[in-house]
């Protein structure tokens, strides 16, 4: 009898411990002020991302205008390989086809070079505002006392009230001007 009066004790102990653990985490929760932090939103809305985004776009514009007419070009000579082939010797169809087959490598060669050096473009212009915003949050962290701020698209459910972009965006728009 003694035995089972130490051994519920015991567990009650644990229990009380316990209670008192969730207790306390919860209220832990209740004081940490977390806050929810759209980077896409910050970039397409800060003065710098606006200014990178348009030098990228301005530079995709002028490789898409040349490559719209390198597959111009392909397609007249494509049409034409179709309308005259009957009429042309052999040699002159295989001198075509292999036309065609070069300027369609060259052009695939251009638009991969031009997928990268927009890659590196982006690179040069975003990489510089990533850094700095780094530096923002962190400010903005600590005058504001949060003790987390996690990336919108990694949240499920955030309510408004935790969303600290706007606050970052004029933040980030001071420190680069």
């Amino acid at each position: 009898m003694l035995k089972k009066m130490r051994n519920l004790v015991g567990w009650l102990g644990v229990l009380m411990i316990t209670v008192a653990g969730c207790w306390q985490s919860q209220a832990w929760a209740a004081e940490t002020k977390i806050g929810v932090l759209d980077m896409q939103k910050v970039l397409a809305t800060s003065s710098a991302g606006q200014k990178a985004q348009e030098l990228i776009e301005q530079r995709m514009e002028s490789l898409q205008t040349d490559f719209r007419k390198q597959e111009g070009d392909l397609l007249n000579l494509q049409s034409e390989i179709e309308r005259r082939s009957s009429a042309w010797s052999d040699t002159v169809r295989q001198e075509k086809a292999m036309e065609f087959q070069q300027k369609r490598r060259d052009l695939l060669e251009k638009q991969e070079e031009a997928k990268m050096e927009l890659q590196k473009l982006q690179e040069k212009h975003v990489n510089p505002i990533l850094q700095k915003l780094e530096g923002v949050v962190e400010k903005v962290a600590k005058e504001k006392g949060y003790a987390l701020i996690l990336p919108r698209n990694i949240v499920l459910h955030a309510s408004p009230e935790v969303d600290i972009s706007d606050l970052v965006v004029t933040e980030l728009n001071k420190v680069l001007k």
